[in-house]
């Protein structure tokens, strides 16, 4: 689970193009530089106590903590600075070749940059209608960013996307997909055959604007 959990944090920072995350006493800290997300902490080993030290130590804006514990368990850690995000899933699957098809009227189109694997799904107009992307990290890799915009739901692109995504992972020798899943992802996900491994908590720091 470790491992699972650690693969998830460094194909994140592959996928968003972030700095590589840095060890601490109490998981990963990611210098993300954004301004809605300056610094992610995820947290993998910590104690209450450590954990409660690491949230009251920190006042910059933006700031983002994450576990993999259910928010009932992390709220009592916080203050009203505070803010939850919206619930999520650790999940993961085996990979296996994939076939997928686009349906008419929409394109599939796929380009690979530093170890990122877009693939765009368009309109016969060349409109975005759904997107995606993993960020490789050898023998793992992480989606991300799967989209399917609203004009265009219901219509299978979202499994397309994936299909194209797990077949890309494949050829590049990836063997384990790992994702964080909304609630709503997750049922997708879960028809494709993901299977979640554990709750994914985070809380974002927002204090109030000085008057």
């Amino acid at each position: 689970m470790m491992e699972l959990m650690r693969s998830w944090v460094d194909g994140w920072t592959v996928s968003r193009r972030a700095p590589k995350p840095v060890d601490e006493p109490w998981g990963l800290s990611i210098q993300v530089g954004l301004p809605t997300q300056a610094v992610r902490h995820v947290l993998l080993d910590a104690d209450v106590e450590t954990a409660r030290g690491l949230v009251d130590a920190i006042t910059e804006p933006a700031t983002w903590i994450k576990a993999f514990l259910e928010p009932d368990v992390m709220e009592p850690w916080f203050s009203p600075a505070w803010e939850p995000t919206d619930p999520g899933f650790l999940m993961a699957v085996d990979l296996r070749p994939s076939v997928t098809r686009a349906p008419d009227g929409y394109t599939a189109t796929a380009e690979t940059a530093d170890d990122v694997v877009s693939v765009r799904i368009l309109t016969a107009d060349g409109a975005l209608a759904a997107r995606g992307r993993i960020g490789l990290t050898g023998a793992a890799c992480v989606f991300d960013q799967i989209v399917t915009e609203e004009a265009h739901r219901r219509r299978g692109l979202g499994t397309v996307v994936m299909g194209a995504l797990t077949d890309a992972a494949v050829r590049h020798g990836a063997a384990t997909g790992i994702l964080g899943a909304t609630v709503q992802g997750r049922a997708l996900y879960e028809t494709l055959g993901w299977k979640v491994h554990a709750p994914l908590t985070g809380f974002v720091h927002r204090p109030a604007a000085i008057p």
